[in-house]
């Protein structure tokens, strides 16, 4: 596979990363469907999960939909610039991944439903794409808030890479870890397909069944 742009087939090193900025590029409103905040803090009862899969603007509109899920907005993580802009991200001098944060209330939905989701939705074998979007923004990943969710996405994604094998698919190339800084993304780009009903959304399972 050949990249037009080398950042977009690699993590760029600190040195190449751009500087970003200190301010946020979006100061926070109502969930435009659920009408929950959709900044912190969140209440003690609530958790959160920072997923990747590809263009955010459909993967948000698969977890807002979730019974139990309390709210849903759209950044960027797993890089290094601060406050980084949608077109710096583009760029592919962030390092950073197009991210859904996830908050959802425990008794309501078990993590394993949110993950079956994840997982279902998207084809994690990709590595620096999703279908017909490439770069380093559209690799698959899980960034987790809790000791007890890293133990249960490793768990998952081990045996859905099992599954994906005895179809004879690729390995699963999610990243995974505990989250770092999670940046929020500009306005528009919030509950996209309920503004914008016949946006794009590129997603794609591979068709195999993700136990949860």
């Amino acid at each position: 596979m050949l990249f037009s742009n080398p950042f977009k087939a690699r993590i760029p090193l600190l040195s190449e990363a751009l500087p970003g900025r200190e301010m946020p590029i979006w100061e926070g409103a109502p969930h435009c469907v659920l009408g929950t905040p959709t900044m912190g803090p969140f209440d003690d009862h609530l958790e959160e999960i920072h997923l990747g899969l590809g263009c955010f603007w459909g993967a948000e509109r698969l977890f807002w939909k979730l019974e139990g899920v309390f709210t849903t907005a759209v950044g960027y993580a797993g890089g290094s610039t601060p406050n980084p802009t949608y077109e710096e991200v583009c760029s592919g001098r962030t390092g950073h991944t197009e991210i859904v944060l996830v908050v959802y209330d425990p008794t309501h939905i078990p993590l394993s439903r949110i993950l079956k989701t994840f997982f279902e939705e998207h084809d994690p074998t990709q590595g620096y794409r999703q279908g017909n979007d490439f770069g380093t923004q559209y690799r698959s990943a899980i960034f987790t808030t809790s000791d007890e969710q890293l133990d249960l996405v490793h768990d998952m994604a081990n045996d859905y890479g099992a599954a994906l094998a005895a179809r004879g698919m690729g390995e699963v190339t999610t990243e995974i870890g505990p989250a770092g800084q999670f940046y929020y993304a500009e306005d528009y780009h919030q509950q996209y397909l309920h503004k914008v009903p016949n946006g794009y959304c590129g997603l794609k399972g591979t068709g195999v069944a993700c136990a949860g």
